[in-house]
């Protein structure tokens, strides 16, 4: 047995009409509104968490030699007195020599980087 549907009006065989009630009392929207708010809110707070954790891709080095297509610096040992103390944040107004930059890269990003520091054992 074949059932038929009436849709705008005319008849289309072998379709079956669905009941479907959309319909909502204000009990269901005293539920249904705060459930999506905080659906939304959540949702947002997650995707804003996971974002954050992410690394993001950007330029490291955003003023030092940009004409060069790669910065490279090299240092004979025996130049080195005592110690030398190489920047590693690129934001060093002595590069590529520390400064101490990283102390304030550090505060504002979250970030842990440091100097490279190079000594010369004790004879």
């Amino acid at each position: 047995m074949t059932q038929s549907c009436v849709v705008d009006g005319k008849t289309t065989p072998g379709l079956t009409a669905l009941p479907i009630s959309l319909s909502l009392s204000p009990e269901h929207l005293v539920v249904a509104v705060p459930v999506a708010v905080v659906a939304a809110v959540g949702g947002f707070l997650v995707s804003h968490y996971l974002n954050g954790r992410s690394c993001k891709k950007g330029l490291v080095n955003t003023c030092i030699s940009k004409d060069s297509p790669k910065v490279v610096h090299s240092f004979d040992m025996e130049d080195i007195a005592t110690k030398a103390v190489y920047c590693r944040c690129w934001k060093s107004k002595k590069f590529p020599f520390c400064d101490g930059a990283h102390t304030k890269h550090n505060e504002e990003t979250g970030d842990n980087v440091g100097p490279l520091i190079i000594k010369k054992k004790d004879a």
